[in-house]
């Protein structure tokens, strides 16, 4: 039973249950109304239709780049720079977990930072081992032992508390594209035992990244990936990490990549795009093989929400940090540091 049938079992369990209680001949004990943990009023909120997929208000981590950045020239007696960047600091982001060493303590810190406040983290797990093909983000973990334990150690900190997880920008597309290093059907085997491991938390949504719209774009070869590196157990897919695609294209992608899967034996199967930097849609082509890194021009696209509005789009997120670099061009400092300059045009609009 795939986690998305699960769910809709259990739910329907649970209306039946409702259903025999209403209609029994003598008043069964009244519960706490008030739901008894953040785990438990999130599902208590969300219609039984909606139960399983992300809902209410994203967190906003006080520890990200853009806060930071604000925080920082307000206290140095900046507070022009301040103001510009208050539109990009003032949404929520995903917290990226991108290092050696256990996660626990770092994850469990942010998870119960989330709950406390009601609201909903979006965390990216990118750890895979030949991490980005040697690219900018290289590194990850020595070998599948290591990264297995990682993610175990990272699902462990989850709990039961609610959590958007996306799982490893550009591993799939990368693997489908052709990785020095990398043997495809091998990586996929190590994602699916990813998300068996993180599908046992029962509050954490997990989206195995499935590139862009202009990537990898032959979906049959893209379902079969997906659906070999542990789809059926995970909540969904993510398109446009990190990237500039416009969202109705994204969306148009998506839904005929879910067509795709439906075909392929996984009905129903909902994505979430990022929409961090896609407001000026994708760059020009400059005849450069990175002409992806660090571009000017770009802009902050729509704001985070858990209800889009689109066929099986569970949510826009902007899963990339803008003002964070994409790498070492364009005199950038190296991947995922905060990058003024950028930032401040991002802002800037």
């Amino acid at each position: 039973m795939t986690r998305r049938s699960s769910r809709a079992r259990a739910a329907a369990v649970a209306l039946a249950a409702a259903g025999l209680v209403a209609c029994g001949s003598s008043p069964a004990p009244q519960a706490d109304p008030t739901p008894s943990s953040p785990t438990a009023q999130a599902t208590a909120a969300a219609p039984a239709e909606d139960q399983g997929r992300p809902s209410g208000k994203l967190w906003l981590n006080p520890d990200g780049h853009g806060p930071v950045a604000v925080r920082d020239a307000e206290a140095q007696g900046r507070p022009d720079e301040a103001e510009a960047l208050a539109p990009l600091a003032g949404q929520p982001t995903a917290t990226w977990f991108t290092n050696p060493g256990d996660p626990f303590v770092a994850v469990e810190q942010l998870s119960l930072a989330a709950a406390e406040a009601g609201e909903l983290p979006v965390l990216v797990a990118y750890y895979v081992p030949n991490r980005d093909c040697g690219s900018y983000s290289s590194g990850g973990a020595p070998d599948v032992d290591a990264y297995l334990s990682w993610v175990g150690s990272f699902a462990a900190a989850l709990g039961d508390r609610p959590a958007v997880l996306v799982l490893e920008p550009d591993a799939i597309a990368q693997a489908l594209d052709g990785c020095a290093g990398v043997d495809p059907a091998t990586r996929f085997e190590w994602l699916a035992q990813a998300v068996a491991i993180l599908d046992r938390q029962p509050g954490t949504r997990t989206y195995l990244d499935a590139g862009n719209s202009s990537w990898i774009t032959d979906l049959p070869a893209l379902s079969d990936a997906l659906r070999s590196s542990g789809l059926a157990q995970a909540d969904g897919f993510a398109l446009n990490v990190a990237n500039f695609r416009a969202t109705e294209e994204s969306a148009e992608f998506g839904l005929a990549l879910s067509e795709q899967l439906e075909q392929d034996g996984l009905a129903d199967v909902h994505f979430v795009i990022d929409t961090s930097r896609n407001g000026a849609g994708p760059p020009p082509e400059d005849g450069t093989p990175d002409h992806w890194c660090n571009p000017p021009g770009v802009r902050l696209g729509e704001a985070p929400t858990t209800s889009p509005g689109l066929p099986r789009v569970d949510a826009l997120l902007w899963i990339k940090q803008p003002g964070d670099s994409d790498g070492t061009c364009r005199g950038a400092p190296p991947a995922g540091q905060w990058w003024p300059q950028a930032a401040l045009e991002l802002a800037a609009g």
